[in-house]
């Protein structure tokens, strides 16, 4: 199967999936009642989170974003951080859950330059391309998916 036709497959399946965790919409009760082969429900506060020096967390929700395939994350950007310029080599298809994302390209690194993108709102980060992105006043939620290896090489 072709990569966008995956893509265009999964990506609104995964849109779908994190609205739910993001809306806390499904109770315990409500998981116990449902055929566990057809479905698989992780609760918010049951979401791994692993915290990163840089100011930004990450939960893995499918695959593997350090090998090939596809992968879907949450990552979190606390108030104030953001990372450097950068590129990954494969599209990233990212949604804002929650806050407001702060988004800037080129080799350059200057935060009062970057852009505001607000909760709802669909990103394309495309493969090779340099940006750089995080929270300025409070932190945001992003959902992440692609092709990996999502390798991060620092502009130069």
């Amino acid at each position: 199967m072709s990569m966008s036709r995956l893509l265009r497959r999964s990506v609104p399946a995964a849109i779908v999936s994190a609205t739910f965790l993001w809306l806390g919409a499904v109770t315990a009760a409500d998981v116990k009642s449902l055929n566990s082969a057809a479905i698989k429900i992780t609760s918010a506060e049951n979401i791994k989170w692993t915290t990163s020096p840089s100011g930004s967390s990450q939960a893995i929700l499918a695959g593997d974003p350090a090998k090939p395939g596809m992968y879907i994350v949450l990552t979190k950007w606390s108030a104030g951080h953001m990372s450097r310029p950068h590129s990954h080599p494969n599209d990233r298809f990212i949604t804002v859950i929650s806050g407001t994302w702060w988004v800037g390209t080129g080799n350059k690194y200057d935060p009062d330059s970057t852009v505001p993108v607000q909760a709802g709102s669909s990103v394309i980060h495309y493969g090779g391309q340099l940006h750089y992105d995080g929270a300025k006043e409070g932190d945001c939620v992003l959902q992440i998916s692609g092709i990996g290896p999502a390798d991060s090489t620092p502009a130069k």
